[in-house]
């Protein structure tokens, strides 16, 4: 970049989400998904302009003029929408192999990708009580492509086994403030990439499960001064920085 731009583990991240949506994809986000929310915008505005962005508000291909810092399912993402849908018709996509790409979370990922929404401890006896799958358990199987994410990389959250397994199925990518895993051999999560102020000692030192690097494992390639700027300009309030808050 040709000025000192300070970039944050949120722009990061929010920047993989939008290199992995293709062109043409149809992409869906839940609640609680600012990074997405934003990634996906990104990702129209670059290299994907014909994605089609399905948002859990019920609408098709809006352009919000900001995002909220406290709701990814309010009125304000339906600006510019050219349709509406059921979230009823969501399910259905998937189930029909019609979605491409769907962002969901968990609790705790482990190395096969399969996500932990229900409860820490044992179901019968959490330690935890979490807010169970809703529509991850449906998706997850269903959809051609799972990118999960998480704003905390600790042992805590990436585990050598799940308490409970809430969700399984087609997770591609995992994008966290250190790293992005890809699906490899025997659908394991490898390591496929690192962030710049990252290392691959301290993605293993954070991560409960053994590390492999993925066959493709490379540095994560710099921000361009174009994704910055019309991150900014999507992002006007730093929506994407309220994940980590």
């Amino acid at each position: 970049m040709s000025n000192v731009i300070t970039v944050e583990p949120a722009d990061y991240m929010t920047v993989a989400m939008a290199r992995i949506i293709q062109d043409g994809e149809r992409v869906f986000h839940g609640v609680a998904s600012p990074i997405p929310a934003v990634a996906i915008q990104l990702a129209k505005k670059l290299h994907a302009k014909n994605a089609v962005y399905l948002s859990i508000a019920g609408y098709v291909d809006a352009v919000p003029s900001q995002f909220s810092h406290t709701s990814t399912a309010g009125a304000h993402l339906g600006e510019g929408a050219v349709s509406e849908f059921l979230l009823s018709d969501i399910f259905d996509l998937s189930a029909r192999g019609e979605l491409d790409v769907a962002f969901l979370g968990g609790a705790q990922i482990d190395q096969y990708g399969r996500i932990n929404l229900s409860a820490i401890g044992s179901f019968a006896n959490p330690k935890v009580r979490l807010p169970g799958g809703a529509g991850s358990a449906a998706l997850l199987p269903t959809v051609k492509r799972a990118i999960l994410w998480k704003t905390t990389h600790d042992k805590r959250s990436f585990v050598d086994k799940l308490d409970v397994i809430t969700a399984a199925g087609n997770t591609a990518y995992v994008i966290t403030p250190l790293a992005i895993f890809k699906r490899g051999n025997q659908g394991k999560l490898q390591l496929y990439s690192i962030f710049p102020y990252s290392s691959f000692d301290e993605v293993v030192e954070h991560t409960g499960f053994p590390i492999e690097k993925h066959d493709h494992f490379h540095k994560f390639h710099p921000i361009t001064e174009q994704e910055f700027t019309i991150l900014q300009e999507i992002d006007k309030n730093n929506t994407r920085f309220s994940e980590f808050r």
